[in-house]
C-alpha cells in the first residue's frame, strides 16, 4: 500500500458515482494530485471540498498509478470566508481553476504551493488584484515561460518600459514600441514596482499574463483559459468580450 500525508489546497470536486467526489488538490510535496474521497457529494464533505480551501490530505493506493483515496479534514474555510465578496471569491476559483489546467499532475512544485498560499493571504489586503496577477507571472515562470520584465527587447535599456511583445514574452520601450504599440500588450506599471495599480492596470495586467497562460500553458493541450478566469477578467474590463490579446504571430520585437 503506498500512502502520504500532506498539505493543500482544494482545486475542484468532481461527482464520481452516486456518492463519492474525485478531488484534485495542490499539495506541498507531491503537486497537483487527485484522489477520491468516499461520502464527498454528501453534506458534511461539500462545503470541505469547495475551490481554495485549505486541507490536510492522506492518500493511499494499491499502486502508483491509481486513482487513490484521499481523507481531508478541513483546516481552513477560504471559499466561505469570501462569500461575500463576489469579486475576491472570483480570485479565488480562478486561482484554483487556472493551477488545475496549468500544472503537471504528480510533479512536485513546491513554490507553487507557497505562491498560493501567499495569494490566498493577500486577498485580504487592498491590493489583492495586483498580487493575483503577479501569482499569474510567478507561475509561469515556475513552469518554465517566465516574462523578461528587467530590459527592453529592441534597445537593452531599463527605463520607461511600457509594452510587452505577445511573441518573446520581452519588454518594450515607450520609444522602441511606436512603430507598432498596436500589436503588444500592455505593461502595467505596478509590475516594475511603478505606483499602485488600480483597476485599469489589472486589467491590463491580466490581459498579459492570460495571452501567455493561453499560449504556453492551455492551447498546447487545446484548452481554453478556464471560465473562472475569464469570469474574474471580466470584473475588471465591464461589458469587454473575453476575446485574446495581439495575434502571437503579428510582427514585434
Amino acid at each position: 500500500m503506498l500512502t502520504w500525508t500532506d498539505d493543500a489546497f482544494v482545486l475542484s470536486a468532481r461527482p464520481h458515482g452516486e456518492s463519492s467526489a474525485v478531488v484534485q488538490l495542490l499539495t506541498r510535496d507531491q503537486g497537483r494530485h487527485a484522489g477520491l474521497v468516499k461520502g464527498g457529494q454528501g453534506r458534511r464533505q461539500r462545503p470541505v471540498l469547495q475551490p481554495g480551501n485549505r486541507v490536510a490530505a492522506s492518500w493511499s493506493a494499491r499502486l502508483a498509478d491509481h486513482l487513490g483515496n484521499l481523507t481531508l479534514e478541513l483546516e481552513a474555510a477560504h471559499a466561505a470566508q469570501w462569500l461575500d465578496d463576489p469579486a475576491r471569491l472570483s480570485a479565488l476559483a480562478s486561482a484554483a481553476a487556472v493551477s488545475e489546467g496549468a500544472l503537471p499532475e504528480r510533479e512536485p512544485h513546491p513554490a507553487c504551493f507557497e505562491a498560493f498560499e501567499a495569494l490566498v493571504a493577500a486577498l485580504g489586503s487592498e491590493h489583492w488584484a495586483e498580487v493575483y496577477v503577479q501569482w499569474e507571472l510567478l507561475l509561469l515562470r515556475e513552469l518554465g515561460f517566465g516574462l523578461d520584465l528587467t530590459r527592453c527587447a529592441v534597445t537593452g535599456q531599463k527605463d520607461r518600459l511600457a509594452y510587452v511583445s505577445p511573441r518573446s514574452g520581452r519588454a518594450v520601450s515607450l520609444a522602441a514600441a511606436e512603430p507598432y504599440r498596436e500589436r503588444l500588450l500592455a505593461l502595467p506599471g505596478f509590475l516594475l514596482g511603478e505606483g499602485a495599480g488600480g483597476p485599469e492596470e489589472v486589467a491590463q495586467g491580466l490581459r498579459l499574463t492570460g495571452h501567455f497562460l493561453e499560449r504556453h500553458l492551455f492551447h498546447p493541450r487545446d484548452r481554453a483559459l478556464p471560465a473562472a478566469r475569464l469570469r474574474l477578467t471580466q470584473r475588471f474590463v465591464p461589458g469587454a468580450a473575453p476575446g485574446g490579446p495581439a495575434d502571437p504571430e503579428a510582427p514585434a520585437p
